[in-house]
């Protein structure tokens, strides 16, 4: 995806298109215009296969939707994006059925980040909304948001409703809903391919704003280990939870029969191995893997790290801490229900 805020060279994750003749700003690997590499739908997009999908794919909780609930992206910014702010599904289904209908509720992994990297999340106790509106008007937006410096490893929840912007010199792996709604609030005064300024969402944005006690910023995540695997726990909600693994021997694992789970490899070379066969990954995959899947294996050639998501049962994931002794002062910072 073109974007002016975007970069020419997207390392570390795609080391063979390092010199884009344009710049890139994002990556989308679960769009409706992804297609399969591998598997019996290779060559076809997702958004063409998905509505054909049976339970054993989807999962018993995710059958029926009308496209694939969890969209991934890598994003690549080389200057600031603008001040934004996205909408919540009910907002959405009043007023931008148009469009889908769905909010936006995401989270942001950071893959790799430059020393002075920061990125800016929630509006400061002290906004309201008329001084947010005038400081967007006189061009000062930016100071109204918690500013928060980033290292690789970190994760950040943007539920919908928070305003945020993120800077230059970070690459990050987002996850979220499946919407492309975003409402500008303010751009820098930049203007588009054609010569005009880009177009603003003002009105929108202030009606889907959160002043007051945010609930985004930065993860603070509960971490398990199992023998030769570091499980981190950054995010669970309706729309999405997110855990990263760690490991550098081979990793036996099961899928829910309630829902598909999604790998994102960010780190290391190794085999997804299953009954019947097997497959090859390396970094910047994304594997779809059908919740009737069952048992697989990751066979690691090197130590390798990915991001599992996938849509949860609440529920069933405060069980499943708990039953790790977690403490529920831990897996309630994790939890957004």
């Amino acid at each position: 995806m073109p974007r002016i805020w975007g970069a020419r060279d997207l390392s570390p994750l795609f080391n063979v298109q390092s010199q884009e003749p344009e710049p890139t700003g994002e990556a989308w690997l679960t769009g409706n215009e992804c297609r399969f590499a591998s598997g019996e739908f290779a060559g076809r997009t997702l958004g063409e296969v998905w509505p054909e999908l049976p339970e054993s794919w989807t999962g018993t909780r995710l059958s029926g939707l009308p496209r694939i609930p969890v969209l991934v992206k890598f994003i690549f910014p080389e200057e600031k994006l603008s001040v934004q702010v996205h909408p919540d599904d009910a907002y959405a289904e009043r007023h931008e059925a148009a469009s889908g209908g769905f909010g936006k509720t995401e989270m942001w992994y950071v893959v790799s980040a430059r020393a002075d990297a920061d990125i800016r999340v929630g509006l400061r106790p002290d906004v309201t909304l008329e001084s947010f509106r005038r400081s967007i008007v006189d061009g000062t937006a930016e100071q109204c948001l918690e500013r928060l410096s980033v290292r690789a490893g970190d994760a950040v929840f943007v539920p919908a409703g928070t305003v945020h912007m993120i800077g230059p010199g970070v690459v990050l792996c987002e996850i979220q809903e499946h919407s492309d709604l975003t409402y500008r609030l303010f751009d820098y005064n930049r203007v588009g391919p054609d010569g005009k300024p880009r177009a603003l969402h003002i009105r929108q944005g202030l009606d889907v704003t959160h002043f007051g006690e945010q609930s985004g910023g930065r993860c603070e995540p509960v971490q398990i280990t199992h023998g030769g695997i570091t499980e981190t726990f950054f995010a669970a909600c309706r729309q999405f939870a997110t855990e990263r693994w760690e490991f550098s021997e081979r990793v036996a694992a099961v899928t829910s029969p309630e829902h598909f789970d999604l790998l994102i490899f960010l780190e290391g070379k190794g085999r997804i191995e299953f009954a019947g066969g097997a497959e090859s990954y390396e970094p910047a995959q994304v594997w779809m893997l059908p919740a009737g899947l069952g048992a697989f294996q990751l066979s690691p050639q090197s130590s390798s790290t990915l991001l599992r998501t996938y849509v949860p049962d609440l529920h069933d994931f405060v069980r499943r801490l708990s039953d790790e002794r977690v403490e529920e002062s831990a897996w309630s910072r994790v939890v957004h229900p």
